[in-house]
């Protein structure tokens, strides 16, 4: 077995939207809101922010104008088990992992409670079973995910990962893992040693062209199945 850990969610950085999902520390209650879509989309397959709006609400927040008058990069999309990805880290995928590994999500998340640091959380996992690309998706279900909702050339290298029913999904409260250390987020030490590390420098949680490898994935996964997370498929 392996394991990729993918930061997903909007976030602080221009593409993210400058903007953080809100969490609710003290039961891990959390609101996925997705990245801003940039590319063109298939008529009549967009994603409205306003979709999650009632969501965030119940956090006592309100989403900021920039996002609530766009449309979301739903991805990974937990109602159809999906995941797209494009460049370096869809053939990161393709070339490193198969059926029954795991893609593991997590996102930075805005305490409701305390606004001075971000939590970094696990929101999702997936037990893969397919993997294929995502302009041989057939029209019926290019409503599945955000890259094969996109306007695609008959060249683009997107992926569409989907995964195993009922092992897979969002999580209903998700499970913190990181710290501010060294200047920076990155995964608690104790986790670290559980999971074996990752392949980024002491645990670090970043955005980058390359995703992190759990190293030890069967002990990640032993680990996982014995928080008691309840996954869902829904959004």
């Amino acid at each position: 077995m392996k394991a990729l850990f993918v930061r997903v969610g909007a976030d602080q950085s221009e593409a993210g939207g400058r903007w953080n999902g809100p969490v609710r520390s003290t039961t891990c209650e959390f609101a996925y809101v997705p990245i801003p879509e940039t590319k063109a989309i298939q008529p009549g397959l967009h994603k409205p922010y306003n979709l999650v709006m009632r969501v965030v609400s119940r956090f006592g927040c309100t989403l900021p104008q920039n996002l609530a008058t766009a449309n979301m990069h739903l991805d990974p999309d937990f109602s159809h088990l999906t995941y797209g990805d494009q460049g370096e880290r869809a053939k990161q995928i393709q070339s490193k992992l198969n059926k029954g590994d795991l893609l593991v999500f997590y996102a930075g998340l805005a305490d409701i409670h305390t606004a001075s640091q971000l939590v970094y959380a696990i929101i999702g996992l997936y037990v893969i079973d397919t993997i294929v690309d995502a302009v041989t998706v057939p029209r019926q279900r290019w409503d599945e995910n955000a890259h094969t909702r996109r306007v695609l050339p008959k060249t683009a290298n997107d992926i569409v990962v989907k995964a195993q029913p009922k092992l897979s999904g969002r999580l209903t409260n998700c499970l913190p893992i990181g710290e501010f250390r060294d200047r920076a987020y990155r995964v608690t030490l104790p986790l670290l040693k559980i999971w074996g590390g990752l392949s980024v420098r002491d645990g670090y949680l970043q955005r980058s062209a390359r995703l992190p490898k759990i190293l030890d994935a069967p002990a990640f996964y032993d680990w996982f199945k014995h928080q008691r997370v309840v996954l869902t498929s829904r959004n």
